[in-house]
């Protein structure tokens, strides 16, 4: 019932509110289940479920013609140039995320004797027991549906697809029907949006075994049953929808089971060996006391000084991170929300959110996470391309900060957040799909196209010089932040100085001959970063703009994390300008991707202290919900996914960090984490690494799968070269202090 550690959390109630609910998801289809033995409610999910909002969605403006005047105002020094380059819309928000229905089933009677509810990382099961009654939620990765199996000695009440939840909209239109079938019944609801032929219906085939069944009066009727059986998914679509032939597809999934035991054995087998191998490659230990490991989440996050909080959550951030990859990469909420009012419209935002959850997916080997990020990038080029041409009248590419999945136009902006004048998002988001490609070996066509087209756009995009005849990147945005004498649109932020010149020298380097020496030399040209007169990486890198430091976001340290432009060993004295930034910088409104963003730098910088001290902050600020999934702000404020999936990438981060010719051990172990070990870290030099550590020593075992001749760092000292045989497994020993 409860999994062993760390794999899982369990409580000793039902959750009362959908925050605290357990959450299984396929990547498509998503679960949230409340656990409750008499109002049994699971809230189904699924990432194409965005509400219209009225007509087509808009293109970017198209301001090509007007940009030429724009960066002769910019360069000329007229600081709010940028607020005039609008077609003088107003604000539109990208289409809302929001649930699909509650699948119910309402018991007459509970006998309320030793209660327990659980989710298991390793299987995806959510489980609550009671009194003989015990209810399963599962969404399976090899069927693609929402499976519940509930049993007890008598099951009576009424089983229903309810869409009142919070905030749905009053002009939704509802309708619901029950067909009785010789073995149960098939249950439908539709729902039509308000003033739009877009709907979406839901259908639950259910399986009764013993007791009778009737027509309820919401739902289907279950009289003296001893098993039941809701197989359900739900479809977004135009006009109508076969429900019956959605239906006789769930039923296929059956295969002819000789009962519903084994129907929901067979159904759990296909899923869990498809889940269960991507959960386990990693798993990280740091020698928490038994006691503590089996805590309830809620009394253990209680305790946010214990290594036992930390390994669960590490695990949590794994599970629901490959939970919500598939079809698409996690939204702001992961996969799951609980009302239709979701913060932000429960979207993508790509400068910083989207790209922080899926930071860990390299090195934490989940593959499906970077499936799924491809596959939302691949989705969009073509709109991509039309923000590339309508806004900067250039060929390739640029991408969106907001996107609700489907358009991939950049029309989300108003004045103080001017994201249309934002180029470095294309960078951003192919960064953890170039690491992949390190890491595999393997350069997929699609992807060095995508190269190809960055460099295009910013070999069109990059004409305009600096008094020092190096290129002025103008317009420039560093996102969500100003100078203080300047306003939001800018010269040369350094974001976008790191963005232009990683993406080039990448498609210089995927592309040997003229076209890649053309951009390798346009690299060249780009401005240096600045140090200020506090000593510190100033955020634009052009003369007499200040830094403003009490931010959120911290885009101008870009070139340290995620990329490793700059570092302790190759540029050392940039390192102690980025470190200085660091200290500098405030944590505004106290954001969870704020403080893990500050520790993903400070972790690359090799500052242990500042590490702890972020995490600390994160811990002990009250961001997690009883079901391990997290909070924008402190004391549990707005559901959002940022800090859950962004926690596994940072302890991954303390721990190991490595690019195509470097390895660096311990960079950045608080130094609280005494004891410890971790299994299955992968390398972008084609390697998986298993470490353990404790007592002032590591071990390390490199398991390359390619050969591979790096550069190892080390915390005491032991530097040198590592040669590596592709199938041979490589120890190392060395001290930790």
């Amino acid at each position: 019932m409860i999994p062993e550690h760390p794999h899982g959390t369990w409580e000793a109630a039902p959750a009362t509110r959908w925050e605290d609910g357990y959450l299984s998801g396929n990547g498509r289809h998503g679960a949230l289940a409340f656990g409750d033995p008499h109002d049994d409610r699971v809230i189904v999910t699924h990432h194409d479920l965005v509400r219209p909002d009225g007509g087509p969605l808009p293109l970017p403006p198209a301001l090509a013609h007007q940009l030429p005047l724009l960066q002769d105002q910019l360069l000329a020094g007229d600081v709010t140039a940028a607020e005039r380059f609008t077609d003088g819309r107003p604000l539109r928000r990208v289409p809302a995320f929001h649930p699909a229905f509650q699948v119910r089933f309402v018991r007459d009677d509970v006998v309320w004797r030793g209660y327990r509810r659980a989710v298991d990382f390793a299987t995806g099961v959510c489980e609550a027991r009671c009194g003989g009654w015990s209810s399963r939620v599962f969404v399976s990765r090899a069927d693609d549906v929402v499976v519940r199996y509930v049993t007890g000695t008598r099951l009576d009440g009424e089983v229903s697809l309810d869409p009142r939840l919070s905030g749905v909209p009053g002009g939704l239109g509802v309708g619901r029907s029950v067909v009785l079938t010789p073995d149960g019944a098939r249950l439908t609801l539709h729902c039509r949006y308000p003033e739009s032929d877009l709907g979406y219906s839901g259908v639950t085939l259910a399986l009764v075994e013993g007791g009778r069944v009737s027509v309820g009066g919401a739902g289907l009727r279950v009289t003296g049953a001893s098993g039941l059986l809701l197989l359900t998914r739900v479809r977004r679509h135009v006009g109508e929808l076969d429900t019956a032939c959605e239906a006789s597809a769930l039923a296929d999934v059956l295969e002819h089971a000789a009962s519903i035991e084994a129907a929901y054995a067979n159904l759990l087998s296909r899923h869990t060996a498809l889940h269960r191998p991507a959960y386990e490659r990693v798993t990280l230990d740091l020698a928490a006391p038994r006691h503590q490991r089996g805590l309830p989440g809620s009394e253990l996050l209680a305790q946010p000084h214990s290594p036992a909080l930390l390994e669960r959550l590490f695990a949590a951030g794994r599970y629901h991170l490959l939970s919500s990859s598939g079809a698409l990469p996690p939204r702001l909420t992961g996969l799951w929300t609980g009302e239709w009012d979701t913060a932000w419209s429960g979207a993508f935002t790509t400068d910083a959110n989207l790209n922080l959850q899926t930071s860990s997916a390299v090195a934490c080997a989940l593959p499906e996470t970077l499936d799924a990020h491809a596959a939302l990038i691949q989705g969009q080029l073509a709109h991509w391309r039309d923000n590339a041409r309508l806004i900067f009248g250039a060929r390739g590419i640029v991408a969106p900060a907001h996107t609700d999945g489907e358009s991939g136009h950049a029309y989300h902006y108003q004045r103080a957040y001017p994201m249309h004048l934002w180029t470095a998002g294309a960078d951003w988001l192919l960064t953890p799909l170039l690491e992949q490609a390190d890491a595999s070996g393997e350069r997929p066509a699609w992807l060095a196209a995508a190269v190809t087209e960055l460099a295009l756009f910013y070999e069109d995009f990059l004409t305009r010089t600096g008094p020092d005849g190096r290129i002025a990147i103008v317009p420039s945005y560093s996102p969500e932040n100003r100078p203080v004498n300047a306003s939001w649109g800018t010269v040369n932020a350094t974001m976008d100085i790191a963005a232009a010149r990683h993406a080039l020298r990448t498609a210089a380097a995927w592309h040997p001959g003229p076209d890649g020496e053309r951009w390798a030399a346009l690299a060249d040209r780009l401005p240096d970063y600045r140090v200020n007169e506090e000593g510190a990486l100033a955020e634009w890198a052009w003369p007499g703009l200040a830094d403003a430091y009490d931010h959120r976001h911290l885009s101008h340290l870009y070139p340290v994390w995620p990329h490793h432009d700059i570092n302790p060993y190759d540029t050392p004295e940039r390192a102690k300008a980025a470190r200085r930034a660091l200290e500098l910088r405030g944590a505004e409104n106290d954001s969870a991707h704020g403080h893990l963003h500050h520790a993903l730098i400070a972790a690359r910088l090799r500052d242990a202290p500042r590490v702890a001290d972020c995490l600390r902050h994160v811990l002990t600020g009250d961001y997690f919900h009883a079901a391990l999934m997290s909070a924008h702000y402190p004391r549990r404020d707005v559901y959002n996914a940022d800090a859950a999936h962004t926690l596994p990438a940072l302890v991954t981060e303390a721990l190991l960090q490595s690019t195509p010719d470097r390895l660096v051990l311990l960079p950045a172990l608080p130094a609280d984490w005494r004891r410890g070990a971790v299994r299955g870290l992968r390398t972008r030099f084609g390697a998986r690494v298993d470490l353990r550590w404790g007592g002032g020593r590591c071990t390390a075992l490199v398991r390359p799968e390619r050969d591979a001749d790096v550069d190892l760092r080390t915390p005491a000292g032991g530097d040198g070269r590592l040669r590596l045989t592709a199938g041979e497994d490589h120890e190392i020993t060395l001290r930790t202090r």
